[in-house]
């Protein structure tokens, strides 16, 4: 039976802020992509439309339910996630020297996108069960490592190193969420130093060149050093309040790299400014609050996991990517999640903060 309580507690405020990035999504990829030869650039644009009308069924759909559904599905759907990641070393699409999409008939997705929402499921799901500890030591640790540094190996050998570094950060939120015992904190920190020259070593080259690029940008500015350059300049030349609209020289002449993925928040500092660049940062810091929010506020754990690690994978990102595009990070390959082009990352999102929507809307059950 419909239980009015539900659309009462439906956060509309929320709903419109994704709205409004959503239309300054798609009126920024019109202009990073335009002209473009052939009609390429509406082509990417109104793709983009589609995804987000995916996207927002994708949210409403995951309102729908109750969300304690998914701690029962939380280890299936995990193990689902990883074997098609296996899938794709395998039989995956190679583009650009990265094997990353699976290929369904017309349809083409990213197994990696996947592996977020259900790596933060089978997380929730773990912590939520184990009530006997108060502070969680490393051989506490063991299974939530290993959920972890599995999809770790298996993205970076797409190669995605950006991707898999993300994966360890969202992980490591929900991880110190569960209160870790300080000594393991600085054993993990220990450990991290030591093991940085050996992971140096594996890295491919051009993702050594990119972080040698980030700690001097000139020192090969027109190879590693172009995109971040480049960015920067774009950014800069926005000033306070921006070109306008379809005025960026840097997007306008295709100076400015990937402007339609990578750099996409580029391409709208450069023509909205200073002021346009906080208003956009500004909506993703209110959903952040907003996630965090819920986190705080949910009656049970597995609730209060789950928000957290949904909400630090757009805060991630977003940290991840303005400071890539600003020169702050090294240029890892993450897109402006919710903003750059790309489907599986809108609709995957999309439908991770719907369940974040769900753990809202069903508050009053514990009441």
């Amino acid at each position: 039976m419909f239980d009015r309580r539900l659309v009462q507690n439906f956060d509309w405020f929320i709903l419109l802020i994704l709205m409004g990035i959503a239309a300054a999504s798609i009126l920024n990829l019109y202009s990073a992509t335009f002209p473009l030869r052939e009609q390429a650039g509406s082509h990417v644009f109104r793709k983009q439309i589609y995804w987000y009308c995916l996207g927002f069924g994708a949210f409403l759909l995951m309102t729908t339910f109750n969300y304690f559904r998914l701690e029962r599905l939380a280890y299936p759907a995990y193990l689902v996630s990883v074997a098609l990641l296996v899938l794709v070393l395998v039989l995956g699409k190679i583009s650009s020297g990265s094997q990353r999409w699976l290929s369904l008939g017309p349809i083409s997705f990213q197994p990696s996108e996947l592996i977020k929402i259900s790596l933060v499921l089978a997380l929730a799901r773990f912590f939520s069960e184990k009530k006997e500890f108060k502070e969680y030591k490393l051989r506490d640790l063991w299974v939530p490592f290993g959920l972890i540094l599995g999809p770790f190996v298996l993205v970076v050998k797409e190669p995605d190193l950006g991707t898999g570094l993300l994966l360890i950060m969202v992980g490591a939120s929900v991880v110190f969420l569960a209160k870790i015992h300080w000594k393991s904190i600085l054993i993990l920190i220990i450990s991290i130093l030591v093991l940085a020259p050996f992971v140096w070593l594996h890295l491919q080259p051009y993702q050594q060149r990119r972080i040698l690029t980030f700690l001097n940008p000139e020192m090969d500015p027109l190879g590693a050093g172009y995109h971040i350059n480049q960015s920067k300049i774009a950014i800069g030349s926005g000033l306070l309040w921006g070109k306008g609209f379809l005025q960026g020289t840097q997007t306008r002449l295709h100076f400015l790299p990937e402007q339609h993925t990578d750099f996409a928040f580029s391409v709208w500092a450069e023509e909205w400014g200073f002021i346009g660049a906080i208003v956009l940062v500004g909506l993703y810091f209110l959903i952040i609050l907003w996630g965090i929010y819920i986190a705080k506020n949910s009656k049970d754990k597995f609730g209060a996991m789950l928000a957290v690690g949904i909400t630090s994978i757009v805060f991630w990102q977003v940290v991840i990517n303005v400071g890539m595009v600003t020169g702050l990070l090294p240029v890892v390959g993450i897109p402006l999640v919710l903003f750059s082009y790309g489907g599986s990352s809108l609709v995957s999102t999309m439908a991770a903060l719907g369940i974040l929507m769900n753990i809202r809307m069903r508050r009053f059950m514990f009441q």
